[in-house]
């Protein structure tokens, strides 16, 4: 009587491995990029707690701003690509850029990123 066979041929573990590694490979290529987004979300997020009230202009946003990213050495976007618009309320500041992060050879990952938020004169 033949027993059944179970288990992984060592073919089938390298196929798992590889697929596995090109997920970790991902990761690891697109955790900067995010945590980058998250240093530039959270100057905006502290700019409008700052000055919120203040009376504050463009000028005083963008060097605020500008301040800010040399602090945390925020390298994706400048505080000249950050766009100041006025509202009826005060000033809408909005961080809209394209993160890229090479993956495999020629093959690259493209994230967008979109964050605004008001500041209140």
């Amino acid at each position: 009587m033949r027993k059944k066979q179970q288990g992984m041929t060592l073919i089938g573990m390298v196929i798992v491995a590889m697929i596995a590694g090109v997920f970790v490979l991902a990761g690891i290529r697109l955790v900067p990029v995010y945590l980058e987004y998250m240093k530039i979300d959270s100057t905006l997020d502290a700019v409008k707690r700052d000055l919120d009230g203040s009376n504050a202009g463009p000028a005083q946003i963008r060097t605020s701003i500008s301040r800010r990213f040399d602090i945390d050495s925020v390298r994706a976007i400048t505080a000249k690509d950050i766009e100041i618009d006025r509202t009826a309320n005060g000033y809408q500041v909005q961080a809209k850029y394209e993160g890229r992060t090479p993956f495999l050879a020629n093959i690259y990952f493209a994230v967008e990123f979109d964050k605004a938020v008001e500041v209140v004169r």
